[in-house]
């Protein structure tokens, strides 16, 4: 009662094979295609990781530009306020 009832396997209908008929290769123009197809994964790849190095090296120094900035602003602020006094 409680068991699952799995669904029969239906049965794969075979191909039939046709004869294919021969063509010439076709003309090339000139550059071969075959060098460019092995570099694309690889190549994204690289791509993708010096982007990601390249924006952290960014994002660091604008960080360090950042805090540069506010500790001038505080060093100017307590200048200013030991010659007031």
């Amino acid at each position: 009662m409680f068991r699952p009832k799995l669904p029969d396997i239906p049965t794969q209908p075979t191909p039939t094979v046709t004869p294919q008929q021969m063509q010439p290769p076709a003309a090339s123009a000139g550059r071969p295609v075959a060098p460019y197809v092995g570099i694309g994964a690889g190549a994204v790849a690289t791509v993708v990781v010096v982007g990601i190095v390249l924006t952290a090296l960014l994002a660091a120094v604008a960080v360090s530009a950042v805090s540069v900035a506010i500790a001038a602003v505080v060093l100017r602020s307590l200048v200013n306020g030991a010659h007031k006094r």
